[in-house]
Order: structure tokens, then sequence, then C-alpha cells
């Protein structure tokens, strides 16, 4: 369990807060999404958690115990995932991960066999610093989950990675998830956090300005419009109907209104319904609508 009230902290102590009263908890065996752009208090927070920065004002406990004194053991139960590598160059993948192994008092995984998941099996026994910002990224994914933490802190986990590598660690967040871990995922990429994460936060000039599961937000801040594509097979008074090529026929209804409910029950009871689709709006969506900016400003 991550739990964090009324987190404050200003580098430079003239008042002007890089993260300014945020609350929240994450609890096991979920993950919680910090989207926001470069510059919105997601890193700061992950650093005053894992004791990189030291906690000004609130509180923040990770399993009951306070981040203003973690004993060293405790670490054994955290795990972190760095957007920028912080690995010895001049190790191979290999030792990287053994060197690692040796730090912590319990149990690790297998290192070769977790090289392989992610791909780089084959290039277990070359040096880092010979490695590409995503085959980095992914020795980093895999050095942060080898000792099995309890807590999980990833900061931009997909950064750098071709499509099919970033299915493949997505699917390992899910796992840690799956089996009981809880994740904090601070991000930019509104689709990864969309697809991975239980709730989410929108974070901007450090505070949150909206929390909720991915779905509630798209809710919430979306439009309750449905598309539909059909052949009739009399004619209709469907809202907004439009002719299509060969019979082809397009309504726009809103769910917001009686009429256009009934329309679309009418629809579905008389014509050929070929598609329909809902209009729910973007994770980045939302994030304009809250801000006026977009997640990569």
């Amino acid at each position: 369990m991550i739990t964090v009230e009324h987190l404050r902290h200003d580098y430079e102590g003239k008042g002007n807060y890089a993260v300014d009263d945020i609350s929240f908890q994450v609890p096991p065996g979920h993950i919680f999404g910090f989207l926001g752009p470069s510059g919105a208090g997601k890193s700061t927070v992950q650093n005053i958690l894992t004791g990189l920065l030291p906690l000004q004002e609130g509180e923040a406990t990770l399993a009951g115990q306070t981040v203003r004194r973690l004993r060293p053991v405790f670490f054994n139960r955290i795990g972190y995932s760095f957007e920028h590598p912080n690995l010895f160059g001049k190790l191979t993948a290999l030792e990287n991960l053994r060197f690692y192994a040796g730090l912590f008092a319990v149990p690790t995984l297998d290192p070769f066999q977790l090289l392989e998941r992610v791909g780089l099996g084959g290039s277990a026994h070359k040096r880092v610093a010979q490695y590409s910002k995503g085959m980095k990224q992914r020795l980093l994914f895999v050095r942060s989950i080898m000792h099995r933490p309890d807590i999980l802190f990833l900061d931009e986990p997909e950064s750098g990675l071709d499509p099919s590598t970033a299915l493949v660690i997505k699917q390992m967040i899910r796992e840690e998830r799956d089996r009981g871990a809880a994740v904090l995922l601070t991000t930019h990429n509104m689709y990864a956090a969309d697809e991975l994460c239980d709730q989410v936060a929108f974070m901007d000039h450090g505070r949150i300005l909206a929390a909720g599961s991915p779905r509630q937000l798209k809710l919430q801040y979306g439009e309750s419009l449905v598309r539909v594509e059909y052949r009739p097979a009399a004619p209709t008074s469907a809202a907004t109907a439009t002719a299509g090529a060969a019979g082809l026929e397009r309504a726009s209804l809103d769910l917001a209104r009686p009429e256009d409910q009934a329309s679309l029950n009418r629809l579905m009871q008389s014509a050929r319904i070929e598609t329909i689709h809902s209009s729910e709006a973007s994770l980045e969506a939302i994030f304009i609508k809250l801000t006026g900016r977009s997640l990569s400003q």
C-alpha cells in the first residue's frame, strides 16, 4: 500500500511548489498512473517516495511505514525503474543484474531468464555501453522486478521501446500487479495509462486535477454519443441520419436525449446494423480539456 496525504515539495524554499498538496492511495494489486507532461511533478513524487528527495510537508507511507524513516532492509520490498538509465556501462547486462541481485537479502529471479523474456538473451554478455536506449530501458525494467518487490515504481517504462517489445513489458507489469504488487506508474503516454492503469491521476503544475479509473474519467468528461451505420428495412426518423453509399445510412445519437434513445431502440429492432461505436474522450482529450494543453507540451 502506498498512501500519500497533502504532499508538498518546494525545491527552492520560495513558495513555488513543484508538488502542491496532493493525496492518493495505491492498494496492493493495483496500478496507479500519474498522467501529465514533463515538469508536472510526477517524478518529484516518486523521488520523495523512494527517499531520493526529503519529505518536506505532508505524509507518505509505504506499507504503513513513513518515508521519513525507511530502514535499509525495507528496500528489499521496493523496485524502481528510472526513465534515465543508471546502469554500469562497462559491465554486461548479465553482470549488471547479478551485481544488483547481490544487494538484496531476499531471493531473486534468474537474471538470464529475465533477459530472455524481454528479448535481451542474445545480448546478455554484451557491454551495456553498447546498448541502445530501448535495450537499456528493458534492462532497467527487469532489474526493478528481479527481487519481486511489493511496491514497484515505474518511470516511463515504455520509453524508447518498439511496439512489440512494449507489449511484452506491459504484460509483465500486469503480472506484477496480479501477484499483488502496488504499482505507481508515471508517464505522459496516454495509451499506456489507458491500457494498464486501474486508476489514473491527471497532474499539472504540481496539482492533481482529476483522478479515477480511465473509464470513469471518459464517462465524466466525454460525450455520450453513439454513431451507427445501418441499412434500414423501412424509412426511419433516426436523429441526424444521412444517406450513404449503396443504401447505407448513418446516425449520430446523443444518449443523454430520450428521443435519441428511442431512435436507437427502433434501429436495433428494425434495421440491419453494420457498425456501432460509442464516442468517448481519450485521456489525452480529457487532459487538454482540463488544462488547455497537450501531454507532450
